[in-house]
């Protein structure tokens, strides 16, 4: 209420009636001061009575010329004060008229439609200048306002599921007298995990998209290392193969961000894996190529088309690799959301293209602070 009442104006000519006003100003004075000096500089010089010339031809005086002059005059200022109002009314409006556009698709904007945009024809000047701001403007909107819609369908879909299982189990733990205890409760602890974890990458999610962290100079390839270090005993348990390139990378980032990406994106090479020609594997190299700097993460996996990969990095996506893996690992969906939103959050680019003979290749892509 405060907002909408801070707002409010009280009504005021518009900018049409302004322009057209000023117009006409501009006329009136022009034309007013054109009269005033051919009657005071001009006419003041010539003599007041009639006077003839060595020829004995007789010219008028000043009386007899002012006579003729003032009634022409005033006619001619009337008449170009009228034109240029009326003038100036059809100019402004011509003027114009890319304002009365851009309100009009700003009040569709406000009433819900963010598909209406603005384009408007025509060269560039300053009216196209904030027309085109406004449809990118919009643009940007519509994206994110769709992507949060997403977001918090997916989110209440992912956060409802294991607490649906969770009563099942509780429910069938109850009805079943011979139930088995240990069970149940690391079944209940397995839900209750993968809850915590969708909890923990929404609030982290939602702080990088609020807040910028600070940066730092981060040498990549150590926050890799780190990362294998303590994924190198899942990646054993699911008799996944890991090979390293790594080189040093110095880029701006946040001590534990970059860590995090690199966690995510082996950790999702390797639940995500199928084998191939009876291996699984994962490649991971840190390099820099053309003053850029590079975390690569290739895995073998299932075949996945294009268009399932281009959704990987929204919340909760998991396309169709879901179907490869079990519970235990497949995760809550964010990790890849979460690998794209760190690599923005520090100027740079996350690239995922599928495999033709199957599986992923991630490539994060960031500015190094120095040549390495």
């Amino acid at each position: 209420m405060a907002e909408s009442s801070r707002i409010r104006r009280d009504p005021g000519l518009s900018a049409r009636v302004r322009l057209t006003l000023m117009i006409t100003a501009v006329a009136v004075i022009s034309s007013g001061a054109l009269w005033i000096v051919t009657a005071l500089w001009v006419l003041r010089y010539l003599p007041t009575g009639n006077y003839s010339l060595d020829s004995g031809v007789w010219m008028p005086g000043r009386d007899d010329i002012m006579e003729v002059f003032m009634p022409i005059a005033t006619t001619a200022f009337f008449a170009i004060s009228g034109l240029a109002f009326v003038g100036g009314w059809f100019l402004a409006g011509h003027i114009l008229q890319p304002l009365t556009v851009i309100s009009s698709v700003a009040h569709r904007v406000r009433g819900g439609d963010l598909s209406k945009r603005v384009d408007l024809p025509g060269r560039r000047d300053e009216f196209r200048d904030v027309a085109d701001a406004f449809d990118t403007m919009l643009d940007s909107v519509e994206s994110t306002v769709n992507a949060q819609r997403r977001f918090a369908a997916n989110a209440s879909h992912e956060l409802r599921t294991p607490l649906a299982i969770t009563r099942s189990v509780l429910d069938v733990a109850q009805a079943d007298a011979d139930r088995d205890v240990p069970a149940v409760l690391g079944r209940l602890q397995s839900l209750n995990d993968r809850a915590v974890s969708s909890a923990d990458a929404l609030l982290l999610l939602a702080r990088l998209d609020s807040t910028k962290p600070e940066l730092a100079p981060v040498d990549l390839s150590l926050a890799v290392e780190e990362a294998l270090d303590v994924l190198q005993l899942i990646a054993d348990r699911q008799h996944v193969e890991i090979q390293t390139d790594l080189n040093a990378a110095t880029v701006l980032g946040n001590a534990a961000l970059p860590e995090r990406l690199a966690s995510n994106l082996i950790h999702n090479a390797i639940a995500h894996n199928a084998p191939a020609d009876g291996v699984k594997r994962v490649f991971v190299q840190v390099a820099v190529r053309n003053a850029t700097a590079l975390l690569r993460v290739v895995n073998t996996g299932a075949v996945l088309e294009p268009a399932v990969v281009a959704t990987l990095t929204e919340p909760f996506a998991r396309g169709e690799r879901t179907a490869a893996t079990d519970d235990a690992h497949s995760g809550a969906g964010l990790g890849l959301a979460l690998s794209d939103t760190i690599v923005r959050v520090h100027g740079g680019s996350l690239v995922l293209h599928a495999r033709a003979e199957g599986g992923l290749d991630i490539t994060a892509r960031f500015a190094p602070t120095a040549p390495t």
